[in-house]
């Protein structure tokens, strides 16, 4: 099946569309493991996933975060991607952007050898920077289009040609979606926003929105504008706010109410 089967199929299967973020931090992860397990990284992942797997429909990976790790990063993210159930969506979030070969490499890297359904990137280049990605098939592309943080607006709020950049790019990646490979990232901190690029888009293209949760993106803008007619769509990434809900031995647990609570506010809304 293509990405948007897929997705549309766990979507169903959990009724869910929340995404969880796995972004390990040494800060934050439980001290019993950093002092008792040998893979006190990789065992905290399995441990979300173990109590999410059927809250979800997807988990999202972002690279900083394992990157910042060295050698034992990349094999902690390989480890992780490998052990995710193969019905729920995977994205690695490393917003890669860079001209032609470049770009290819970064392709090879992200779906040759860690094998995800999707990941993120920035169309600043253009095409051109893009096009590598589209070569593997039945992925999706997640392009920044509006994104959560405060200074978005700097560059993203531009007026070119009668219309803000964000909305160009929108409409960019509707045209560039030739074979159901490109989605848009969007913040749901810019709810407005959001219901502008979901009309921009229409009902057939994703949108992973981030920005639900400790960012403090409100649930019920997030849903009512950024759904297609459905319900679908999209997904509402959650990170901070479920993976560290708890700090001791039944930190797996906490998690599991937090993306429960997270899924059924959710759904509230569809």
């Amino acid at each position: 099946m293509n990405f948007i089967e897929k997705l549309d199929s766990i979507i169903d299967e959990n009724n869910s569309l929340l995404c969880v973020g796995l972004d390990i931090d040494k800060d934050k992860i439980p001290m019993f493991l950093l002092n008792d397990s040998k893979n006190p990284y990789f065992d905290f992942n399995k441990s979300i996933v173990d109590e999410t797997k059927d809250i979800v429909c997807a988990y999202k990976l972002n690279m900083a975060f394992y990157e910042s790790l060295g050698f034992e990063g990349f094999q902690i993210l390989k480890k992780t991607v490998d052990y995710i159930p193969k019905n729920i969506i995977t994205i690695l979030d490393g917003k890669r952007n860079d001209i032609g070969n470049t770009a290819r490499m970064y392709a090879k890297s992200i779906y040759g050898n860690f094998k995800v359904d999707s990941t993120t990137l920035n169309a600043y280049l253009g095409i051109d920077s893009i096009k590598p990605f589209l070569e593997y098939k039945n992925k999706c592309n997640f392009v920044l289009c509006r994104t959560s943080n405060q200074s978005a607006k700097d560059f993203q709020d531009l007026i070119i040609s009668n219309s803000p950049l964000y909305q160009i790019v929108a409409t960019k990646i509707k045209q560039w979606n030739q074979n159901q490979d490109l989605g848009a990232v969007v913040g749901a901190t810019y709810p407005d926003e959001l219901k502008v690029v979901r009309k921009i888009l229409g009902d057939n293209i994703p949108i992973l929105i981030p920005g639900v949760g400790s960012q403090g993106g409100d649930v019920e803008k997030t849903i009512k504008n950024g759904t297609n007619y459905e319900g679908k769509m999209a997904l509402i990434n959650s990170s901070r706010g479920i993976i560290y809900a708890g700090k001791n031995e039944d930190f797996s647990v906490k998690s599991k109410e937090a993306a429960i609570k997270t899924r059924d506010l959710i759904n509230k809304y569809r």
